[in-house]
């Protein structure tokens, strides 16, 4: 299915609505970055995690990396080895199962939108964006590298 738009400058755009099952072998899926904010009162981030979310194949899946160097430029007091426990977390909730604690047994939708929910802590989610996949395993690979290492 598809939609002509005509914008105010005359321009003529296409737009594809795909559901699920229509993309060929792509699905929709939607991401946030995992952020840091080592000192909440200055707001300044970097991004740690990325978490991936496939509605189409019952997916969601973290990866993250700590760059300390980047940690200690912005608060060179900041606690590392506490950091990277709640970067672990994350991973473990996606994931599921008994180390995912008390979300152990929701569906992988519902993990996602707990760990998206706004925060005012030290790791916090960035806003969601959405894309087209055929492997999201793959994509969070590959998200992690292009916006966080």
């Amino acid at each position: 299915m598809s939609e002509t738009r005509i914008h105010m400058a005359g321009h003529v755009t296409e737009r594809h609505i795909t559901r699920a099952g229509q993309g060929g072998d792509r699905d929709v899926f939607e991401y946030a970055l995992i952020r840091v904010v080592p000192r909440i009162e200055r707001g300044e981030c970097f991004n740690a995690g990325v978490a991936v979310y496939c509605r189409a194949r019952g997916y969601v899946g973290a990866r993250t990396h700590l760059d300390e160097e980047r940690l200690r430029a912005l608060d060179p007091a900041a606690d590392a080895a506490g950091i990277r426990a709640a970067l672990t977390a994350i991973e473990r909730h996606c994931a599921g199962g008994a180390e995912a604690g008390q979300a152990a047994g929701d569906d992988a939708g519902r993990r996602f939108r707990w760990l998206i929910a706004p925060r005012s802590t030290v790791v916090q989610p960035g806003p969601v964006h959405t894309g087209l996949t055929a492997d999201p395993a793959a994509e969070t690979e590959r998200l992690l590298d292009l916006l966080v290492r």
